[in-house]
């Protein structure tokens, strides 16, 4: 990872963050729940197509995280994720920002501010990104079989799941921290 990041950066000063976005809507997911044993509960699954997606990036070591609930996955809405992050890191620190290859993270046009650092997982490796664990945690406890009756009940309730998931800092570090992801 250091040929990744500017010579002129002293690795102490260097935080490594996962990002991803995650689809949060209408079609949302379905999760277990309890149920008296011989019983099949029902659950509504709404069929409308109304969604958001939480643009989302934590730090393992520290707990620190950042989301923005942007309408679109694009190059825009990612450089309008990027700028937002850049002003949340602490002055004299630099993001080692470990992304997947979505076309909006490796995009020409993308501006990557001089505070962070874009680091790929090898292709087709989701499972490599904590942020993956993320998702299911909010999910499974907060937007999973859910029925939305807006655009601003869907936005609400994502703003919702990621707060309750981002000021509990033990668990965003639980969730991030790998042992294999970190610097030399």
């Amino acid at each position: 990872m250091k040929s990744l990041l500017p010579a002129n950066i002293d690795l102490s000063a260097v935080e490594i963050w996962q990002q991803d976005e995650s689809r949060v809507g209408q079609q949302g997911s379905l999760t277990r729940i309890w149920a008296r044993k011989g019983t099949r509960p029902r659950k509504i699954r709404q069929q409308q197509f109304l969604s958001t997606y939480l643009y989302g990036a934590a730090c393992g070591e520290s707990g620190k995280s950042f989301c923005l609930i942007l309408p679109y996955t694009d190059t825009e809405a990612m450089q309008i994720f990027l700028d937002g992050l850049s002003k949340t890191i602490d002055k004299g620190k630099h993001a080692a920002l470990v992304i997947d290859n979505a076309g909006w993270h490796t995009a020409n046009d993308l501006s990557v501010p001089a505070n962070i650092t874009l680091v790929p997982l090898p292709p087709y490796s989701p499972e490599l990104n904590p942020m993956e664990c993320v998702w299911r945690w909010i999910k499974d406890r907060y937007l999973s079989n859910r029925c939305y009756k807006n655009y601003d009940d869907i936005v609400k309730q994502a703003a919702y799941g990621w707060n309750e998931f981002s000021c509990r800092t033990e668990i965003v570090k639980s969730l991030c921290a790998r042992s294999w992801l970190c610097l030399p």
